[in-house]
This record gives structure tokens, C-alpha cells and sequence, in this order.
């Protein structure tokens, strides 16, 4: 298992056509190889400033199998036009 982390800044003003955008969303990704959960939080200290956490089986379900599918363009077209900027993405791997 791998999670993907995934700091997404929102345009101003754009926070609850993005919250919408991602919940639909929610179910393309859903739809991918390997995918295992998804979770969304809205920062505090910077309420434009969203973390996106993604459990995968591996980092190829997601940089190959999703990222280089047709669900990514469904996926992007849902919520990119919220972004203020380059989403910042990394993966991780648990330690136990």
C-alpha cells in the first residue's frame, strides 16, 4: 500500500465549487485500479489550501494506471479548474 498526499491550493472564492467538484470526483478516482480510499481535508490556518490523501496498492496504479487513463482527464477536468496553481504530490509507504 501507498498513500499519496497531494496539497492542492484553491482559487479564491472557489472553495465550495471545489468541495462539490471533488466529491464527484471522488467517484472517478474510485473507479481506477489499485485504488483503495480517499480522504479530503480543508486547511485552517489557510482555508484555501486543501490535503488530499489517497491509499493506492502501488505507485504505478497511480502514476501509470491512473494518471495515464482516461478517468484522469475525467478526474482533472472536474476539480482543475479550481486550482490556484501546481497541485504538490509525494507518496509514501508505511513503516509497519
Amino acid at each position: 500500500m501507498v498513500l499519496e498526499r497531494a496539497l492542492i491550493p484553491v482559487l479564491p472564492g472557489h472553495e465550495e465549487q471545489f468541495e462539490q467538484a471533488i466529491a464527484q470526483a471522488r467517484g472517478v478516482v474510485a473507479r481506477a485500479q489499485g485504488f483503495r480510499g480517499m480522504r479530503v481535508l480543508r486547511g485552517i490556518e489557510s482555508p484555501q489550501s486543501y490535503l488530499l490523501l489517497i491509499e493506492w496498492d502501488s505507485v504505478e496504479d497511480h502514476m501509470q494506471g491512473f494518471r495515464e487513463s482516461e478517468l484522469f482527464g475525467e478526474w482533472r477536468a472536474l476539480i482543475g479548474p479550481h486550482f490556484d496553481g501546481t497541485p504538490q504530490v509525494e507518496h509514501y509507504t508505511p513503516l509497519d
